[in-house]
């Protein structure tokens, strides 16, 4: 199981890397926390106006929102990505252990 966990994990991460070209998973992160101080900005200056149905959302506004979702998305898939690949290696590590303990006890002497 740990073979295909490693296996899907790398086709998540090269999934999410297409899908959010031309920003680089380097700078993902760098990315989302740009968009996010400016959507915050946006927020602070237009929200009032918005709660009180004094006003619309501006385009700007409505494109940093989506941008913020769509980069928090990505940042959430490469992180289970990343569960996945670690817990594909502990499956190997533990089958592995498990097999030569099962050795170990099969070639012990009778006593």
């Amino acid at each position: 199981m740990g073979i295909v966990f490693l296996t899907q994990a790398n086709t998540a991460k090269n999934t999410v890397a297409n899908e959010i070209r031309p920003i680089t998973l380097s700078n993902l992160n760098a990315q989302y926390n740009t968009v996010e101080a400016a959507q915050e900005q946006y927020m602070a200056a237009e929200e009032p106006g918005i709660q009180a149905k004094a006003s619309l959302p501006s385009t700007t506004y409505n494109y940093l929102s989506a941008q913020r979702a769509l980069l928090g998305l990505a940042k959430s898939n490469m992180g289970t990505s990343g569960f996945v690949m670690i817990s594909g290696t502990v499956d190997i590590v533990l089958g592995i252990g498990l097999i030569l303990v099962g050795l170990a006890l099969y070639m012990k002497p009778a006593a």
